[in-house]
């Protein structure tokens, strides 16, 4: 499982309430999350269809039968770790440096992403990211509209999270179809509830920072990052569902 740590940003201040007018700033604020996250999820899909069509950099980064050599191991695994060194690292990120970890994360998840080109057929990639992005603008819209505080539910599933990276790096050396399956399942659950918490969180944060443009710009990277990977997790555990293996 790629990248499953996420970023967690500033905590959810207490006294605001669900009953928050939409403003003008608002909307320029998720407007400007939502776009950050968009070029990711472009820049993603074409280090992916590079990484798995150009012949020399495809055999640098995985065997033929579909898995990692040792270099593709380490782009794999680097996000996950650059991701917990930031959280004891950038406890004040700066506006420079919330930019560069969400670029370097996007870049290096988008290089290891091209693995799955060569494991599923690109109808039911193309198919399980629609199915992902329409489940994302729901998930999302209703975490945006909802006047249900799901603060406890979100604490639930970041530790919910943390338990599926454990398991997942246990049936590594396991190799279980059958936990594959449940954590598979889990993880679908999981990450469309965390879409919903963080599009919230995000709006918490608007109110919280309101006038603050430096804290706003690092705010709007690192909710770009928790929303990227939320959409990038929940299209590879559909996709082991959904995915015809070539």
């Amino acid at each position: 499982m790629n990248d499953q740590n996420r970023f967690q940003a500033q905590a959810i201040p207490a006294g605001n309430t669900m009953d928050m007018s939409v403003d003008a700033g608002l909307r320029s604020f998720m407007l400007g999350v939502y776009n950050k996250m968009g070029l990711g999820l472009v820049l993603s899909g074409i280090l992916a269809y590079i990484t798995s069509s150009v012949p020399a950099v495809r055999d640098m980064l995985f065997t033929a039968n579909g898995g990692y050599t040792l270099a593709g191991t380490i782009v794999a695994f680097s996000p996950m770790a650059i991701l917990l060194i930031s959280m004891f690292a950038m406890r004040n990120p700066s506006k420079t440096g919330a930019n560069l970890l969400y670029w370097t994360i996007v870049t290096l998840i988008g290089a290891g992403l091209g693995v799955l080109a060569l494991r599923y057929t690109g109808q039911s990639l193309a198919s399980t990211f629609f199915i992902t992005a329409s489940a994302f603008g729901a998930l999302s819209l209703w975490g945006y509209i909802t006047k249900r505080d799901l603060t406890g539910f979100g604490s639930f599933l970041i530790m919910g999270m943390f338990g599926l990276i454990l398991a997942s790096i246990v049936n590594i050396f396991l190799q279980s179809p059958m936990m594959m399956f449940v954590i598979s399942g889990l993880g679908v659950l999981i990450f469309s509830g965390l879409i919903a918490f963080d599009t919230q969180r995000l709006k918490f944060e608007y109110y919280y920072l309101k006038g603050d443009d430096t804290a706003m710009s690092v705010a709007t990277s690192m909710g770009a990052l928790s929303l990227y990977l939320n959409f990038i997790n929940l299209f590879q555990f559909l996709l082991r569902f959904l995915g015809d293996r070539e």
